[in-house]
């Protein structure tokens, strides 16, 4: 898409062939006409944005934040709880069998 690059000699032309088409009584009039309605359009715009904004915020608000849980205890009896345990060092050394020395 080609942008609208427009330099000195270009706004000079323009201008002038503005003045030449519509006068230079009805000019002042249109360059208001346009100003007003780029504005209500920037103000348009600009509630746009805000309307979505504010929906997004909205929308992060109402969905319920997800907590970490801390991992469940295996049930007794299963593989996982019969594994190491750190909490008595005593019996795990009478369970653990030893290696006969050399």
């Amino acid at each position: 898409m080609n942008t609208m690059n427009l330099g000195f000699p270009e706004m000079v032309f323009l201008f002038l062939a503005a003045l030449i088409l519509f006068g230079p009584k009805k000019l002042p009039e249109i360059g208001r006409q346009i100003g007003k309605a780029m504005n209500e359009f920037k103000r348009a715009s600009n509630a746009f944005k805000a309307q979505i904004e504010n929906e997004i915020n909205e929308l992060d608000r109402d969905e319920p934040r997800q907590t970490i849980l801390p991992p469940a205890r295996q049930p007794l009896g299963s593989i996982a709880s019969s594994g190491y345990s750190s909490s008595d060092p005593e019996a795990e050394l009478n369970s653990v069998s030893k290696a006969p020395d050399a």
